[in-house]
């Protein structure tokens, strides 16, 4: 039975958000185990595919990850470890450490987008595209709250 207290609905909201949210993250964390990848590292080789051949520090890989990760550096690191990006010295500033894709960390990005894009379609199968604009809609007008 379905209450009117907007509390109880905001709070059922929520809940299902987060839950929907956890399993949506961990279809894609299957999906990517294989390749021994985290969906943080797959954020990060998808950060850095989308700034072309702009290398970016740290802190501008780490504004733009979906899961805030409180030691980039360290995961930079391990996937420079990996062959997956490549760390250099700034020549404007050599405090300043950039990171770019390898051409590795571009063909394993670049390997993932057809498989990526069939799971989604299959984790929104039930949604009309016309409904699924509407959630998307929906959902950026709540998010949008937090910018204002």
């Amino acid at each position: 039975m379905m209450t009117t207290d907007p509390r109880h609905l905001e709070q059922s909201t929520y809940l299902t958000l987060q839950v929907l949210a956890l399993r949506l993250k961990d279809e894609v964390e299957l999906l990517l185990k294989p390749e021994g990848l985290s969906v943080t590292q797959y954020n990060v080789l998808r950060i850095l595919r989308g700034a072309g051949a702009q290398a970016l520090t740290c802190g501008e890989v780490a504004s733009q990850l979906l899961n805030k990760d409180p030691d980039v550096t360290r995961l930079l690191d391990r996937m420079q470890k990996q062959g997956l990006v490549e760390r250099l010295r700034s020549e404007q500033d050599r405090r300043v450490l950039l990171t770019r894709l390898t051409p590795q960390g571009r063909a394993t990005v670049d390997q993932f987008d057809a498989p990526v894009a069939a799971l989604h379609r299959q984790q929104f199968r039930q949604l009309t595209p016309d409904r699924l604009a509407l959630l998307l809609d929906l959902l950026q007008e709540i998010a949008q709250q937090d910018t204002d």
